[in-house]
């Protein structure tokens, strides 16, 4: 009886040590496979935070295929009939095994193109089953976004991407930017939707098309206007132009250059750089205009009392302008002026210039 008892005790106490080290392993394995699941998906997370990484993966399940695109093509139970390799100048593929006719792959979908490959091979193999893979989209070119935007980027054209994301993806606009995007076409359409005119990019005389190079405004496309925000075609170079600058000068209180943005006008530039000074003459300011090709300039007188009480229009300013704000020359202000230049002259002559004399 004491046999089996003492035999009972050291059973349990075998178990008592045991259990704590088995959850330990089983914790330190489990802690393990966490730590490297959480470094798999961290470095998953990685893998795709590449710029415009959202642009180029969302939405391509419906991936039409063009020449340069490469596939995967594997038939079941007949490893002599895979086959991998490049889709065409032409569209077509033609270097299946065995299979003599052309299977156009151009503007069509893996799957769509699976379906033709079955039917070719149907006719000499039993209810065929082919696997089609799209190992390489490259039919495409990347279209770029350069100019006054924060980071100049190439965009790959993995689906139907509109001139917004585009914006986004390459960091938004700078303060350099006139309000105007100039988008230029350098490829032709190579999928056009049912009924889409194809407009050629050049014309018979090897000029540009009219409808190559297009010019977008901003302010239409921040507030929504749907013809402000076209697709971006592959290959398309987009530019986000540079504001040209005004050249502020003579009594105002900070002068310097301006950016010129759309709708700018001389009353909101003389704003911008702290306005006349006491001693302007707001009356008389003059706007230099070069003339485009030419040295002449132009001199434009604007009374800028009359356009604050609305007496006259403003005027809308030019890239490159010269503001000049003269200096008021009345006659009480010469008199100032002279007697602050005495004034000054005396002040900064030696006490021994000035003779003394006593009087009694």
């Amino acid at each position: 009886m004491r046999v089996r008892t003492y035999i009972f005790l050291l059973a349990v106490m075998i178990l008592a040590v045991a259990l704590p080290l088995h959850a330990q392993d089983q914790g330190t394995a489990q802690g393990t496979t966490t730590a490297q699941s959480g470094s798999a998906q961290s470095g998953s997370q990685g893998a795709t935070m590449l710029p415009a990484s959202s642009v180029d993966t969302q939405g391509i399940r419906r991936y039409v295929l063009g020449p340069g695109d490469t596939l995967d093509v594997r038939v079941f139970g007949q490893p002599d009939l895979n086959w991998q390799g490049e889709i065409e100048a032409d569209g077509n593929i033609t270097s299946l095994p065995f299979i003599d006719t052309p299977i156009h792959a151009q503007c069509r979908t893996d799957k769509e193109v699976q379906k033709d490959i079955i039917t070719a091979y149907g006719k000499f193999l039993k209810s065929p089953q082919i696997s089609v893979r799209v190992t390489g989209r490259n039919s495409r070119l990347p279209a770029t976004v350069s100019g006054a935007v924060a980071a100049s980027t190439r965009v790959q054209m993995l689906r139907p991407v509109r001139l917004n994301e585009v914006i986004i993806v390459s960091g938004g606009l700078t303060e350099r930017a006139n309000g105007d995007i100039q988008i230029l076409h350098t490829e032709p359409v190579m999928c056009p939707a049912p009924g889409e005119v194809i407009e050629p990019l050049t014309t018979a005389d090897g000029f540009l098309a009219p409808n190559t190079l297009k010019v977008y405004k901003w302010a239409d496309l921040i507030t929504g206007k749907p013809e402000a925000n076209p697709v971006i075609r592959p290959g398309d170079i987009v530019t986000v132009m540079d504001s040209k600058p005004v050249y502020i000068t003579g009594n105002v209180a900070a002068p310097q250059p301006v950016l010129l943005h759309e709708g700018y006008t001389l009353s909101r530039v003389l704003a911008m750089v702290g306005g006349p000074t006491p001693g302007a003459k707001p009356s008389d300011v003059r706007i230099y205009r070069g003339e485009l090709g030419s040295s002449n300039m132009q001199t434009i007188h604007v009374d800028l009392n009359a356009v604050k009480k609305k007496k006259t229009e403003d005027v809308v300013l030019q890239p490159y302008d010269i503001i000049e704000v003269p200096k008021n020359s009345g006659p009480g202000l010469i008199l100032k002026d002279l007697g602050k230049s005495l004034i000054g002259g005396a002040t900064s002559l030696p006490l021994q210039a000035f003779q003394y004399r006593v009087i009694y």
